[in-house]
């Protein structure tokens, strides 16, 4: 058992979409560095920002490098609704891997955390697509959640507004932005 749930306090780690809508109850939220993963657009989606048919891209922790994002904490009494949440949203096609990392707060602050990282040998994991693909695939894609663009903006929305650079998502967000702007009739 880990010290923190030994002490009853409990952490989750958001890198994409869970920085943004948790969907889950909590009693903290900080800014997080993660080590030894990447936010990577690596996952086919194909039920929330896409389809089997047209796959959309979402974010996935990939090896290596590092990661900033959300640690939110949940009460202990919160725990289990929240893991049962997380476990249906998160393995609906189980390409991420449920995982208990370190998260550095800073300021010699830290904890560990459940998070979820990619399946390198799921049929669902892209690895790392070239800009061309990149656009291929988050271009017309749409899914259960929404537009695989809308998914990219507010992603890196919520990225700029805690202080996190992503220069692959700025990048994304700057090819599809305008696309997205006449689709909404601006």
């Amino acid at each position: 058992m880990s010290r923190a749930a030994r002490s009853g306090e409990f952490w989750v780690f958001g890198y994409g979409s869970l920085m943004w809508r948790p969907g889950f109850e909590f009693a903290e939220q900080r800014r997080a560095l993660l080590r030894g993963w990447s936010r990577r657009l690596c996952i086919y989606s194909h039920i929330y920002r896409g389809t089997a048919e047209r796959p959309g891209l979402v974010m996935g922790l990939d090896r290596g490098g590092s990661c900033a994002g959300v640690a939110f904490r949940v009460a202990g009494a919160q725990w289990p609704t929240t893991l049962a949440y997380l476990r249906e949203r998160e393995l609906v096609t189980n390409v991420y891997l449920e995982r208990q990392v370190g998260l550095d707060f800073g300021a010699g602050a830290s904890a560990e955390a459940l998070t979820y990282v990619a399946d390198r040998r799921h049929p669902q994991y892209a690895g790392r697509l070239d800009r061309d693909r990149l656009l291929d695939f988050v271009r017309g894609s749409q899914g259960r959640a929404g537009t695989n663009v809308d998914y990219i903006l507010n992603t890196l929305a919520h990225l700029s507004a805690i202080g996190i650079h992503d220069a692959e998502l700025e990048w994304l967000a700057a090819e599809v932005r305008p696309a997205a702007a006449l689709r909404r009739g601006r």
